[in-house]
């Protein structure tokens, strides 16, 4: 359950970060944002991809990782 909450902390990062409405990150270059976002979707995939994670949920995992991937910095 941990890792799972952590793992919402950077479906955050991610989604707060590519909200060009949201103050959060914007005191950063293009690069930078696009740099921490490709961090906390490495961080991501490598947490999904270490356990079966059951019957938790990984759709706004899979939709976060999916938009990082997309962003154009």
């Amino acid at each position: 359950a941990q890792d799972y909450s952590a793992m919402l902390g950077s479906v955050s990062v991610i989604t707060n970060c590519l909200d060009d409405d949201n103050d959060f990150c914007n005191d950063m270059t293009g690069e930078e944002k696009k740099e921490r976002v490709m961090r906390s979707s490495g961080y991501l995939s490598h947490m999904k991809a270490l356990e079966d994670w059951g019957d938790e949920d990984m759709s706004t995992v899979d939709t976060a990782i999916a938009a990082a991937e997309a962003y154009e910095a």
